[in-house]
C-alpha cells in the first residue's frame, strides 16, 4: 500500500452523513435521499456511508445560483 502524503489526505477527507447534513443544513434523511438519487456519490463503510468533501463542494457549486 502506498502511504498518503498530507496534501493527498487533506483532499480526500471523508464526511459522515450527519456531518454533511449539518454542513448543508438539511436532515440526515435528505442526505440519504440525495445519495439514493445519485446526486451525491458515497462510499458504503459497513452499514454507514461516507462522502468526500470535494464531492459536496461540487454538488453545491453546480447548484449555486446568484440572487438578485
Amino acid at each position: 500500500m502506498i502511504p498518503l502524503s498530507q496534501s493527498q489526505h487533506a483532499k480526500g477527507r471523508f464526511l459522515t452523513v450527519a456531518e454533511v447534513a449539518s454542513t448543508l443544513r438539511v436532515s440526515n434523511m435528505t442526505v440519504y435521499r440525495l445519495i439514493q438519487a445519485g446526486d451525491l456519490p458515497a462510499v458504503r463503510v459497513g452499514k454507514s456511508y461516507r462522502l468526500r468533501e470535494e464531492d459536496i463542494d461540487k454538488y453545491l457549486g453546480v447548484r449555486f445560483t446568484e440572487a438578485g
